[in-house]
């Protein structure tokens, strides 16, 4: 990340939990916001991103909580009691949520934080190269859209409207898609 701070969210109703997990997570390296309700959580996490979203298992609602939000493109740690890690961690884990074995001790944690922070940087690198493809798909589809109102309208063909775009974008200093939205407001 670019970000040399890790925004952290802890859903946990056990201030013991959320007592250890500050100890371990300290500024400025992470910026940690602590709830001890879900509905609570719930609005946090739709109204800012978190990097990172800790969620205790909490006798069964905070397995409901973190498949809630796991659409979200924040990293979900779902804490599990170690005799339900096996069946939490198989449900959970095709929604891309890491599971973290309770009671655990500092150094894996540690290990645990490190392997999110990698993950998040990971989606981020992911979400960044969607966007710019997504980007490109939408000039192309105007593009493409401005080059047959210029056959339709104009009676182009498709080598000659595909020349009038490009020549049009270098004399006018223009980017293609911006040429392609003029030609589409002028014909259409």
């Amino acid at each position: 990340m670019t970000d040399d701070t890790h925004s952290v969210l802890v859903v946990t109703p056990d201030s013991k939990i959320s007592s250890m997990i500050g100890a371990m997570l300290i500024p400025p390296v992470f910026d940690v916001k602590f709830s001890s309700d879900f509905n609570e959580a719930r609005r946090l996490s739709a109204e800012r991103t978190f990097n990172i979203i800790i969620v205790d298992f909490a006798e069964g609602q905070g397995t409901g909580f973190a498949l809630d939000i796991a659409d979200s493109p924040s990293t979900i740690l779902l804490m599990a009691p170690a005799q339900h890690f096996d069946q939490i961690s198989y449900k959970i884990e095709p929604y891309g949520i890491l599971t973290l074995s309770t009671p655990f001790d500092q150094f894996y944690f540690y290990n645990i934080i490190k392997i999110a922070i990698a993950v998040q940087y990971k989606v981020q690198v992911l979400s960044s190269k969607a966007t710019k493809l997504k980007e490109k798909m939408e000039e192309i589809r105007l593009v493409n859209r401005a080059k047959l109102l210029l056959i339709e309208k104009q009676g182009m063909s498709e080598a000659d409207a595909h020349r009038y775009l490009e020549k049009t974008a270098m004399d006018t200093g223009k980017k293609r898609i911006a040429v392609a939205n003029d030609i589409i407001r002028e014909l259409s």
